[in-house]
């Protein structure tokens, strides 16, 4: 079979490519990003940025002669820039600038490569196509508040997730969508704000990629739709 990540340069990403190309179930493995990262025998890079629709319409073009494509990891996000754009503590501290910037990579991105990567996947049998989420998202486990758009941005990709499985599921009964959390993972997204991490939570991204496919291997159509997190528990809507 062929895998697809998405943000095959980051922590978590770079890590899924990693581990991926050493399954030998994985024939080909597509690592899409925006900087590049190193070719091998099993790995194929390509250069492109999901909020860039003309981008993924190039890189469809590209694979819309392989076969068997049956794995789709989206592990792009932004949470902070360590300047102008940081978590908003209170509703004042909003602004249309900040929603457009974390929406674009975490809501609209993941959204641009649904429409044109999901066309390109196996019919039958089982196929996942995923993206990383946050418990943050969670409307239902909120109990803090803040973060608006960051939580704002992770609870619409769930619900465009559940539109995906709904839609997918008619084409393909074995097809799962799903979201995924892969817990606090030490890389520059999370940096500033790990003070507060409980021991043992603090997860290298290697164990956090190592989580995230031992999640996915045990997803099952009746999964899709759901998000969840790092050891596999459903994180409410």
């Amino acid at each position: 079979m062929q895998a697809i990540v998405f943000g095959a340069s980051g922590g978590i990403g770079a890590e899924l490519v990693s581990q991926l190309s050493n399954r030998t179930g994985i024939r080909r493995l597509h690592a899409v990003s925006r900087t590049g990262v190193t070719a091998s025998r099993k790995v194929v890079a390509h250069t492109a940025d999901i909020t860039a629709e003309t981008d993924l319409a190039h890189l469809a073009a590209d694979l819309k002669n392989e076969d068997d494509i049956r794995l789709v990891i989206i592990a792009s996000g932004i949470l902070s820039d360590g300047s102008a754009l940081q978590p908003e503590k209170s509703y004042r501290q909003q602004t249309m600038q900040a929603f457009e910037r974390v929406f674009r990579v975490n809501t609209f991105g993941p959204a641009l490569v649904a429409r044109y990567i999901l066309p390109l996947m196996s019919r039958s049998g089982r196929a996942v196509f995923s993206a990383l989420s946050a418990r943050v998202g969670s409307i239902g486990d909120n109990r803090l508040g803040g973060w608006h758009a960051y939580r704002a941005s992770k609870a619409a990709l769930n619900m465009l997730l559940r539109n995906y499985a709904i839609e997918q599921a008619r084409r393909n009964p074995e097809f799962i969508v799903a979201g995924l959390h892969p817990g606090t993972v030490d890389t520059g997204l999370s940096k500033p704000f790990q003070n507060n991490v409980p021991d043992g939570r603090l997860f290298t991204p290697k164990v956090s990629a190592a989580h995230l496919l031992s999640v996915i291997d045990g997803l099952t159509p009746a999964d899709s739709g759901k998000c969840f997190d790092w050891a596999g528990t459903e994180i409410p809507a």
